[in-house]
Parts: structure tokens; sequence; C-alpha cells
């Protein structure tokens, strides 16, 4: 399995406010600043490999719309084939479990990896993407309203990262799909290819120990980043000892925990990069 850490993690308390709509032909959860504050801007959440259905991601994309008022949509891009929650147990008993138990555990894992990456391989997840935003942005009474932005994790990321070279995805050559992106530690990136094409500014959220990007490609993707144009100048935060998913499926048994303060750290960066790259900082 060439990324276990993409299927780690754990399952966060909560109850989801939102509701499910039908939004561009997909079902998606959506949500909205609780206090009835009408949104500022639109955040559109590419998920993690759990899919739009797993608990964390719509509590987060829940904290999105409070913290910073927006309306926040997080669409069903896997059509269905997210990752089984059942993965976690998996991959936990194929990373750390008894040697007795582990090709039960190997078999049970892969039973779940390989139709996940038939199903969203990106050849196929990317047209599904690009459709949903591009549709966004020409719905006169949303995306051509309201700035958009897009916040893509693990498996989202590269589509958030590729959202954001715009040269590749204009509408009607004039308007970007995006305005702004963040990601937090994305999965899969061709680098540094993927990063000089860069036209939108990105906010990157890099966990210290992230199998995916190293220390030295973190130093890498900052050094592009900040040298780009000013409309497309991006951030590269770095957080110490955290591992790769802790945006989304950080342990928060204990609150007070280093890992846990940095998933809310991460949260608000999100918001406050997009309060400044979507014109609506104070």
């Amino acid at each position: 399995m060439s990324c276990p850490e993409c299927f780690q993690g754990s399952v966060h308390d909560g109850e989801p406010r939102g509701k499910v709509i039908k939004l561009h032909g997909l079902d998606t959860y959506a949500t909205e600043p609780a206090d009835g504050r009408a949104p500022r801007g639109i955040i559109v959440i590419v998920p993690d490999a759990f899919g739009w259905e797993f608990v964390n991601n719509r509590i987060l994309a829940d904290h999105y719309a409070d913290k910073g008022d927006y309306k926040v949509y997080l669409p069903d891009f896997m059509l269905g084939h997210s990752a089984s929650l059942s993965m976690l147990q998996s991959v936990r008993g194929f990373t750390s479990g008894s040697l007795l138990y582990k090709p039960y555990y190997i078999v049970m894992a892969l039973s779940g990896f390989i139709p996940f990456r038939y199903h969203n391989r990106f050849g196929r997840s990317w047209p599904i993407v690009e459709s949903f935003f591009r549709q966004l942005r020409t719905d006169g009474a949303e995306g051509a309203a309201l700035p958009v932005g897009v916040a893509g994790f693990c498996w989202g990321g590269k589509h958030a990262v590729l959202l954001a070279q715009t040269s590749e995805t204009a509408v009607d050559g004039r308007r970007p799909l995006i305005d702004a992106a963040f990601t937090g530690h994305p999965s899969r990136l061709a680098l540094p290819a993927d990063i000089a094409a860069l036209t939108r500014p990105v906010s990157f959220a890099i966990p210290e120990k992230d199998n995916q990007v190293s220390p030295e490609q973190a130093a890498m993707i900052r050094g592009i980043v900040e040298a780009l144009p000013a409309e497309a100048k991006g951030e590269v935060v770095v957080y110490e000892d955290c591992a790769h998913g802790f945006c989304v499926r950080a342990d928060l048994k204990f609150k007070d925990s280093e890992v846990a303060r940095q998933a809310a750290e991460a949260e608000d960066q999100c918001i406050a990069w997009f309060n400044a790259k979507l014109g609506l900082a104070a």
C-alpha cells in the first residue's frame, strides 16, 4: 500500500448540523454560519479518502462556516466510492498489530484500498471536480457573485492545487475557477511541476512527519510559492511532530494535546488565508 497514513486516524465526536442537497449534479453536504449571518463567500472542500459522508469532514465544514462566515460545500466527488471507515481498523492492524494477525489485516486493507484507487484515480476524478467548479463559478446566483475558495485534503489536495492553475481552468477566458486555495497534507503532487504552474494563491499546511511531502520538498514548495507574482504568492506552514492526515483525522480525545492544538491552528490558518485572499479580511 503506497500510503497507509492516508487511511489512518481517529473519528471525531459531534453531530454535523448542515443539510444534504443536490448541487451541480452531485450529492453535497452544505452548511452555513450557525448564527444566521449571510455568507461572505464560498468554500468547497475536496476531502480526504473517507469522502463527503465522513463525520470529521462534515464537522470541519461546519467549523469553516462558523469561523469565517462562509457557505461551505462538501460534494461527493467520489460518486459513492469513498474509503470505508473499516479501513481505519484494517490499516491500524496492518501497521501496528501482532505478526500473527498481520496477513489478515493486509488482506482487509488491500480489499478496501484497491477499489478506492480504481474508482478515484486522478484521471477519473479530475473531470468531476473541474466540472463542479465550472458550474459553480458560472452560476449567477452564487459563484458569479461570491468569491470562491477550495480546501483540499490528502486525496483532495492534488485537485486543489490544480484548480489553482488557472491557465488550464479559466471560465470564459476571463475568471479563474477559484480565487484562492488551501491544502492540508496533499498527496501525489508532481513536484516541482504542480507548484511552478500555480497562478492563484495557495496556502499549504504540511506536517513535519508527512510521508507524502518531505521537509526538503516543503522547503522547495515554500521557495517557489513565495517567489511567485503577487497575485499567486502563497505560503507554507509546517506543523512540528504532526503526521499525514492531522488536519482531518487528528486524535482529539485530549483537547490540550499538541496534535489537537495544531489541528485547530491549521483550521485557523485556512480561515485567515481565505479572509485575506478572498478580500474579506477585516
